[in-house]
């Protein structure tokens, strides 16, 4: 069972898609799906083959899909240097950004460059990566994202110890009574959203679990039906 003792403490569960398992040719009309279904949030990772074995795209196609949905952006920059790119992510739309604390010594100057700009700030860490890295500054964040496989590409199995972690970071939090999204990024199944859900993370990110199915409003809708379930039946056994 979770550790979590009230409802205080343990945000709500957001589902958000990520477009990188979505079909580029309709990319417009999958994120409208989506938000239709009742996404919470979209997911973008910009990727610049350096940090990851993987390019992607940059942030014109979340400048290009700002106008077709209103729901937040979250954009996971994936880069070895996000100082370079953080105005033109933050121009395009983004209202959440990301950025990994394996890249660079200055952490902090990072988080005030994109907080000055009026954007909300995270941080994600790689599935090797302590929690120790983040616990100066973990305050000043509003999401803190655990990779649950190696990033690069979609479609992989989650890292079972990963759950561990989160379970691990979510009793941090609870001790020193910060209230803080955790985010998971890789391998999210319908299968295996409960568990993850119980651990202790609420935002759920999920790519070819949702742009892999024929019907990717029926597998949003699914998934979070999923994840509010199981979040409900941690919350009852409190009250």
């Amino acid at each position: 069972m979770t550790m979590v003792p009230k409802k205080s403490q343990l945000p709500p569960p957001k589902i958000v898609p990520s477009i990188l398992s979505a079909d580029f040719r309709k990319l417009g009309e999958e994120v409208r799906k989506v938000e239709k279904a009742g996404a919470d949030m979209l997911h973008f990772d910009i990727m610049d083959g350096h940090f990851v074995p993987n390019i992607s795209f940059g942030p014109m196609v979340v400048k290009a899909l700002r106008k077709e949905v209103s729901i937040p952006f979250l954009v996971h920059l994936m880069v070895e240097n996000p100082e370079v790119i953080l105005d033109q992510t933050i121009d395009s739309g983004a209202d959440i950004i990301l950025f990994h604390v394996e890249v660079s010594p200055h952490l902090w100057r990072i988080l005030e460059s994109i907080k000055e700009r009026g954007v909300k700030a995270g941080a994600a860490l790689n599935p090797s990566t302590p929690l120790s890295t983040i616990e100066y500054f973990i305050e000043e964040l509003d999401m803190v994202l655990l990779m649950t496989v190696n990033p690069g590409f979609g479609g992989q199995r989650l890292i079972p110890k990963m759950l561990d972690k989160i379970r691990d970071f979510r009793r941090s939090l609870i001790e020193k009574k910060i209230m803080l999204d955790i985010a998971v990024d890789g391998g999210v199944t319908f299968e295996n959203v409960e568990d993850i859900i119980e651990a202790g993370a609420n935002v759920i990110i999920a790519g070819t679990t949702i742009f892999g199915q024929e019907d990717v409003e029926e597998a949003t809708r699914r998934l979070k039906k999923l994840a509010e379930e199981k979040y409900s039946r941690i919350i009852s056994f409190y009250l």
